[in-house]
């Protein structure tokens, strides 16, 4: 099921360079889409934007990397982890949606009663012992998984669902990147009928961002 032809995305379609496209194809056409894509490139925008059209509840699920140091910080643990939803939040509001309308959380009740609540954003950590079902599953920042971590959020997927693990091989926030899954994921899935593997290579930001990017360790 790829992208209608009449359907303009948000405004995005008209725009989409090639890789764009072959992208948001793959999140209609397949259960799974890997997209390994610097930052800029749009990966995170256009994958909200799919799910949107798509109907489903998003699970946007993310890895709190500074999780030890997050336990000594005042809050809770959804207002410790809201750093890590701005990606999320930027993406909502490029498709007009109101990330206080539609995200949920402890503090938007009448939110939730009215059906205007359809994100649900969770880190890994509460990941062991559930099911998820039916619904459009973002994996955000991939790279910064350990193998374990994701093998638990994908082994509690069913197939009822879409799921678009993003990520970007060259920027890992790992203390030992060897130690990432990302790529050792894209191997494993690498050739099955309902995966794809796509890549974006163009950043938007601009020449600083793009010039920073290319600096390799």
């Amino acid at each position: 099921m790829p992208l209608p032809n009449d359907c303009l995305l948000f405004g995005f379609e008209p725009k989409l360079t090639n890789e764009q496209r072959i992208y948001v194809d793959s999140i209609f056409d397949k259960s799974l889409t890997f997209v390994n894509a610097p930052s800029g490139s749009g990966k995170t925008t256009l994958a909200v934007a799919c799910a949107k059209l798509l109907g489903k509840d998003l699970i946007y699920i993310f890895a709190p990397v500074e999780e030890k140091k997050m336990g000594f910080r005042p809050g809770n643990q959804q207002e410790k982890e809201m750093e890590y939803l701005q990606p999320l939040k930027d993406a909502l509001l490029e498709i007009g949606e109101e990330p206080e309308r539609v995200i949920h959380s402890e503090n938007n009740i009448d939110n939730q009663k009215n059906g205007t609540v359809w994100v649900y954003p969770k880190s890994h950590i509460f990941a062991r012992g559930t099911n998820i079902k039916d619904c459009v599953v973002i994996i955000s920042e991939s790279q910064n998984f350990t193998r374990g971590e994701l093998k638990k959020i994908l082994t509690r997927i069913h197939d009822t669902c879409t799921v678009i693990v993003e990520g970007h091989t060259g920027q890992c926030d790992l203390p030992d990147p060897s130690k990432s899954g990302f790529n050792a994921y894209i191997e494993h899935f690498t050739g099955e009928d309902y995966v794809s593997v796509c890549e974006l290579s163009r950043n938007f930001r601009g020449r600083i961002s793009r010039k920073a990017d290319e600096l390799q360790w």
